[in-house]
């Protein structure tokens, strides 16, 4: 079941309704029983899988109470090798197999293929990261081991977020399903309205910029201009900024309608005045598990335990740039078992690293003046990042970066008219989308009778808009994660 479909939104509608009306355990149960039915939509012989990892850390969590340290770490251990034990079978054992066969045949061996049929579970990046921070916390005393299988089980699994995220801590949200809030139409109407406006985002926007990305990056490399390539990498990146956001509106907004709530996992990253802001305002849960479970450990420096801030530590020494590309390396190789995604990683860490050398030249100009030339370098640095995350191998993804050191290739252009076209439009939406939340809603905010005029009006539109161009043939990027 994926969110862009009517399954999904009868769901959700059956949950809210049940879910104001029943009492603390069966309404554990409606949730927990929501969440198996709607993974099992997709493949149910995968239950038992998301199911195991579920039972392993409840176990895990539940048997570090009281024991001393060293017993404390030796199941640490166990929850550790397990889940991750799970992860690289099912998502990188085949892309194992392929590397160390083509290494064979490099040293000249001629080894018998290994064929192997792997299915990559839906969501289990997403779900093994969010089991194992809850061990960790347990163990660092951040949290006590929750005793309640049902109620735990309602945090791993909670559907508008099982599948890609945002990647909850467990202090964040499992009170929230023990102590129920009270009911407001406020909090209905909110998470309705984000439900309906990722619903539009995606289908209407995401979709629509879709054929334009998959043509362009079909095209060979030495057809492409140099523009073009800021084209497809500009155009890839609203892609995916605009389905990843709208999946995260529609998981927020499906949570709010039963009193849950999520921390914001985007923040206009496309806004953002260094590489190290825009990781403080994209993807921001997932980025700040990075921070708290691998990057600060890594670092030696003290962790945080709230899945917001993103990526925020600037420091220049040498232990932190260690810890800065081997937590690089490994988030890119979370997003897919590819070389390109490794390389990913490394093209942002070298970006981080750029800024955190140039950071202390500019920390005399003027605000305003660093963030206008701060937007200006940084969007299309974060958007040609995008080009290993798109381009089909490490070779295409290095031939279209070469052309913008081509001069020759600036003097044409490749793509249809209408390209340049929706890119220029999309780059100005986003600035106006900007504009609109940072100073004319905060004004219509004094008149109550206009934003009220407004939010009807745009939910009106937004909900014709969504239910035209909804389809379930458009699965969201980040579910093959």
């Amino acid at each position: 079941m994926i969110f862009n479909s009517l399954s999904y939104l009868l769901l959700l509608a059956i949950v809210v309704a049940l879910y104001w009306n029943l009492p603390y355990r069966a309404r554990l149960c409606l949730i927990f029983g929501s969440s198996l039915l709607f993974y099992g939509f997709w493949r149910v012989e995968f239950l038992p899988l998301l199911l195991l990892s579920t039972t392993i850390d409840y176990v895990v969590a539940r048997m570090m109470e009281g024991r001393p340290d060293r017993q404390r770490k030796r199941l640490l251990l166990i929850s550790l090798v397990s889940n991750l034990g799970l992860l690289i079978y099912f998502k990188y054992l085949i892309f194992i197999a392929e590397n160390v066969t083509g290494f064979a045949h490099l040293l000249g061996f001629e080894p018998d293929p290994i064929v192997l049929k792997i299915i990559l579970p839906l969501g289990i990046s997403f779900y093994t990261f969010q089991t194992i921070s809850y061990t960790i916390d347990v163990y660092r005393g951040f949290i006590r081991p929750e005793k309640d299988f049902i109620a735990y089980g309602c945090y791993v699994t909670f559907f508008p977020q099982l599948i890609a995220g945002p990647v909850l801590r467990a202090a964040e949200v499992l009170y929230q399903f023990k102590d129920r809030a009270p009911f407001s139409w406020g909090d209905v109407f909110v998470g309705l309205r984000r439900v309906l406006y990722g619903l539009l985002l995606k289908v209407v926007v995401a979709d629509n910029i879709a054929p334009l990305v998959d043509s362009g990056y079909a095209t060979s490399a030495a057809s492409l201009s140099a523009l073009d390539v800021y084209t497809l990498a500009f155009l890839f990146g609203f892609q995916i900024y605009f389905d990843f956001s709208a999946y995260s509106h529609i998981a927020i907004g499906s949570a709010r309608m039963i009193g849950i709530r999520f921390p914001e996992n985007f923040n206009f990253p496309y806004l953002a005045s260094s590489p190290r802001d825009f990781w403080r305002r994209w993807h921001i849960s997932l980025s700040s598990w990075i921070r708290d479970y691998l990057y600060l450990p890594l670092a030696g420096v003290k962790v945080q335990d709230r899945s917001v801030g993103g990526l925020a530590t600037a420091t220049t020494d040498r232990q932190n740039n260690r810890a800065l590309f081997a937590s690089w390396c490994i988030m890119g190789l979370w997003h897919g078992a590819n070389w390109t995604f490794l390389v990913w990683g490394i093209y942002h860490a070298v970006a981080i690293l750029c800024y955190r050398i140039v950071a202390p030249l500019i920390r005399f100009v003027p605000r305003t003046l660093q963030w206008i030339v701060g937007v200006a370098i940084t969007l299309p640095v974060m958007m040609l990042g995008w080009i290993p995350f798109r381009a089909e191998s490490v070779h295409d993804a290095l031939l279209m970066w070469g052309r913008l050191f081509d001069p020759s290739a600036y003097l044409w252009l490749g793509l249809r008219e209408n390209v340049y076209l929706v890119t220029a439009l999309l780059t100005l939406l986003v600035f106006v989308m900007f504009a609109a939340h940072r100073w004319v809603i905060p004004r219509l905010s004094a008149h109550p009778a206009i934003l009220a005029a407004g939010d009807m009006a745009t939910i009106a539109v937004t909900t014709f808009l969504a239910l035209v161009f909804l389809q379930a043939t458009n699965q969201f990027i980040y579910f093959q994660f």
